[in-house]
């Protein structure tokens, strides 16, 4: 017995688009954490980049500012005194730092939303005994994705101390002689080569990203996969049980002969084949512009519609080449197509004029000449 055949079979199939909407649901998406990571990385260096002057200020006026407050006190500093200095340089920095918090922000909803899109589930956040089992917190501790993230961790680590020291060993030389610049040389100095640290770290973190990406991917696509049993089982919830679903088909049947048997008598005409086929048509012309299907039938339906049409008087008219054609190129309560409208015109005059037929000429009366008195 193949691996398929028993119990709930391996898992060899692509995820169905049911099951990976029933997996949306419970918050298991494709998402990578180190893109994020990359992203918002990449956005705080920007904006410090771009704002570092403003930044750069509004520091040194904060650093100023909280010095002249503690100084004009006077006399040693209480502690409400330094209590009232530090959340006013409190409440400066966070200005300071707002634009950096909101563009972090910004980045991180639209990097999530790019990932996975719209998403709002309270499935992650419901409680689960096993998340408190002892036992399956041994096996997530070492699953082969911990062992993926201790790896990602210390690949980071070692490539980003790889760059720092790569930057700091390039520059070793000229920290000595920042001493005779000035203030603002060195800081423009320290800022170029804090550049260049961040621009091969947003590198690093940008390929570690996208290497993530595709694993998350292999392992989202892996965990996801079904098996043959599991397709059938869900098509099966689909389409509901089999027994059911022809119980249903059959009902339909029904319901559709009932409708067929019922439009008969409105019918001008039942063209047979003779047994094999029947079509009913009928012809309105202040409603339609041609004549219509109003059923039709193959063997033991054909049958029936005769013998409802012989019930209700309808003109039944045996003709096999028309009949087939009407069955096989007309839908029920669908027009004839052009190229039966002669053949079928046919047979409605034909009909009409047995049901309406012309009366006989009348005979001239013979005058019998007059007698001579």
């Amino acid at each position: 017995m193949t691996p398929d055949q028993g119990g709930g079979g391996e898992k060899t199939e692509k995820a169905t688009p049911k099951k990976r909407e029933d997996a949306r649901k419970k918050g298991q998406v494709l998402k990578s954490a180190e893109i994020n990571t990359a992203v918002l990385t990449i956005s705080m260096f920007v904006i410090i980049f771009v704002m570092g002057g403003w930044i750069s200020d509004g520091a040194g006026a904060l650093l100023k500012s909280f010095i002249g407050r503690i100084g004009d006190v006077g006399a040693p500093p209480t502690a409400a005194d330094a209590s009232a200095a530090f959340v006013q340089a409190l409440w400066q920095l966070i200005w300071l730092l707002l634009p950096v918090l909101i563009v972090a922000l910004v980045m991180g909803i639209l990097v999530n939303v790019a990932q996975i899109g719209f998403l709002f589930t309270g499935e992650t956040i419901k409680p689960k005994l096993s998340k408190i089992n002892p036992l399956q917190g041994f096996k997530r501790i070492f699953s082969m994705r911990s062992v993926v993230e201790m790896l990602k961790a210390v690949l980071k680590i070692t490539l980003m101390s790889v760059i720092v020291y790569q930057e700091f060993s390039k520059h070793f030389g000229s920290f000595a002689g920042m001493m005779r610049l000035t203030p603002g040389q060195s800081a423009a100095n320290i800022i170029s080569m804090a550049m260049g640290v961040a621009i091969k770290a947003c590198a690093v973190l940008i390929g570690i990203g996208l290497a993530d990406l595709l694993y998350q991917w292999w392992e989202y696509e892996r965990n996801l996969k079904m098996s043959r049993e599991e397709i059938k089982q869900e098509i099966k919830q689909l389409e509901g049980d089999p027994l059911i679903r022809g119980k249903r088909k059959e009902k339909q049947r029904q319901m559709s002969m009932m409708r067929m048997m019922r439009a008969i008598p409105q019918a001008d005409v039942v063209i047979t084949n003779p047994t094999h086929y029947a079509v009913a048509v009928q012809y309105n012309e202040k409603v339609t512009d041609a004549p219509v299907v109003l059923a039709k039938g193959k063997d033991r339906v054909a049958l029936k519609m005769r013998e409802v049409a012989a019930q209700h008087r309808v003109e039944i008219v045996e003709n096999k080449p028309v009949a087939q054609a009407l069955y096989v190129s007309c839908e029920i309560g669908h027009k004839i197509p052009p190229e039966l409208f002669a053949a079928v015109a046919e047979i409605l005059a034909y009909v009409y004029k047995k049901r309406h037929p012309e009366p006989p000429p009348r005979r001239p009366l013979r005058r019998e000449p007059r007698r001579a008195q």
